[in-house]
């Protein structure tokens, strides 16, 4: 029943940010869009920013659906992106609102699931350190996000298929290569 009254909430903040900004949302708006009481919006939330954050990671984490392998990463960006389009209205009312943090880091940690997955694949049978796997999807991810939020700035218009394609063309055969970099500086051959 908990996960079946989130999601109501959430729902019913999806279609205010329809219709207005979220600093205009109230939790008052939330609860009579859901035809529940404050008291029931609170038992399940702190604040409208603690179901931003649900949303984004119950809901938003459907994307990557098993897509973090390197023959697969592609798609796990392109769901990515589809989920950025079908909910834009809330995602355009977050990244233009004070806290935008909250898309900033669903994106941030989808992307970095997404890349350690690829990487973790791309390293098996070479000897490389976890910190430095860690650092090489950090970098990427940063380089991934930074084209969503891109993206969403400057209004959703390129088609995410292109966006993914020229970056593939981009980072062939980068994930492995930089793991085996890492590999001959950490454990040069004697």
């Amino acid at each position: 029943m908990t996960q079946i009254t989130k999601r109501a909430l959430a729902a019913s903040l999806k279609k205010l940010l329809s219709q207005k900004t979220l600093d205009k949302i109230t939790v008052i708006d939330i609860a009579e869009e859901c035809e529940v009481n404050r008291q029931t919006f609170y038992y399940h939330f702190k604040d409208i920013y603690d179901l931003i954050d649900w949303i984004y990671t119950h809901e938003a984490a459907r994307a990557l659906d098993g897509n973090k392998t390197s023959g697969t990463w592609q798609q796990g960006f392109l769901r990515i992106f589809e989920y950025v389009s079908e909910n834009r209205s809330f995602v355009l009312n977050t990244y233009h609102s004070v806290n935008r943090e909250h898309l900033e880091r669903y994106l941030h940690q989808e992307t970095q699931e997404l890349l350690l997955g690829v990487i973790e694949e791309k390293a098996a049978g070479l000897n490389v350190r976890e910190d430095d796997k860690a650092f090489i999807a950090h970098f990427y991810k940063f380089a991934f996000v930074g084209l969503v939020l891109d993206w969403i700035k400057n209004g959703m218009r390129e088609r995410p298929e292109q966006i993914v394609e020229r970056l593939s063309i981009l980072i062939q055969g980068d994930f492995a290569g930089a793991l085996q970099r890492f590999e001959a500086v950490r454990h040069p051959m004697r």
